[in-house]
């Protein structure tokens, strides 16, 4: 039965950071910035209303397409997988920025409309003036700004794995953050199709189902919670769990991804082949890989080759780029065989 506890935990607000100092961005906990992005012109037509806002990116939007997404009213606003999980609530289309924009205004009086939402869009393709009339406050690292406008959509939680900071420009937005430990109690979908890349939660914090999805209830306790106004930013660490609801008629997002590189590879890569080499194995070698990766690639006890002259380190203590080359065409050999 949906929401079978007796009580609900309401989610703690989420902190926010009033003495701002760039180097807070890249810390491993999230925070919320008020205000800081007031001074955009987005943001003031925002305090004029809906229409204002469509009207002024109507006038900043570039001639061509974009990439949209759109559910059924039936969905209440909810982008998600299909119920047998092999495909999607949603459907993806194609169309002129500003035809998308049209029909975001007919369906602000529209009771039966369905969830529009573009995700994710460059804004330096999309739409180059907005970029130039609202410039981001904060980008600390090599990334794009990209843009997501809709209605009264629902992104289930998932992760990136990139720091982000985003700026609610128009309407309301409420984030539910869990941080990444909490990934076994989100109860994730499949890895394979997912609906832009990265895994989402198969929970629902607007309608948990603890009988369904127990763990669900740690998660819910440990949750973090933020509504943003236009002109406030979110700060989300890499790899912490958002689940990010749309509460306005016409919202917007402006979003900043940054990451340091991976020089070694993608650690998904990675993860993926541990999935192939490790499951199978017996509990007792189980027991062991997991102390070797504890102690040799999270190095939880201290540099893994601390204990041993520098000459004798080897692949120990490979860091820079021609070590992990090396490291990289050894492993590609014993694949290619």
């Amino acid at each position: 039965m949906t929401g079978s506890r007796q009580e609900q935990t309401i989610p703690q607000p989420l902190p926010e950071l009033a003495d701002f100092k760039l180097a807070a961005l890249g810390g491993p906990e999230p925070f919320v910035l008020r205000g800081v992005a007031g001074d955009w012109p987005v943001v003031q037509a925002a305090s004029q209303g809906e229409r204002e806002v469509l009207a002024y990116l109507r006038r900043c939007a570039a001639p061509g397409e974009i990439d949209f997404s759109i559910a059924p009213q039936s969905e209440a606003g909810r982008f998600h997988y299909a119920p047998d999980l092999r495909g999607f609530n949603f459907a993806r289309r194609r169309a002129p920025f500003g035809l998308f924009l049209d029909a975001l205004e007919r369906a602000i009086d529209d009771p039966a409309a369905p969830t529009l939402a573009a995700q994710g869009i460059l804004a330096s393709q999309a739409a180059p003036q907005f970029l130039a009339e609202n410039p981001l406050p904060l980008s600390p690292g090599q990334g794009e700004a990209r843009l997501w406008i809709g209605n009264r959509a629902r992104v289930a939680a998932h992760s990136d794995p990139a720091d982000n900071v985003a700026y609610c420009a128009a309407g309301r937005r409420r984030f539910t953050l869990y941080a990444p430990e909490q990934a076994s109690n989100l109860y994730l979908g499949p890895f394979d199709p997912t609906p832009a890349g990265t895994p989402i939660a198969m929970t629902d914090p607007l309608e948990p189902d603890f009988e369904r999805y127990p763990r669900f209830a740690q998660a819910c306790d440990a949750a973090l919670v933020a509504e943003l106004e236009p002109g406030d930013a979110i700060y989300i660490p890499y790899g912490w769990y958002h689940h990010v609801q749309a509460l306005s008629p016409v919202s917007m997002l402006v979003n900043y991804w940054w990451r340091e590189g991976e020089p070694g590879g993608s650690p998904w890569d990675a993860m993926l082949m541990g999935m192939m080499a490790l499951r199978q194995l017996p509990p007792n070698a189980r027991r062991h890989w997991q102390a070797m990766f504890d102690t040799y690639v999270f190095e939880s006890h201290g540099p893994a080759g601390a204990h041993l002259p520098d000459h004798a380190r080897g692949i120990l203590d490979a860091r820079d780029a021609r070590d992990l080359d090396a490291m990289r065409a050894a492993l590609l050999r014993k694949l290619g065989g």
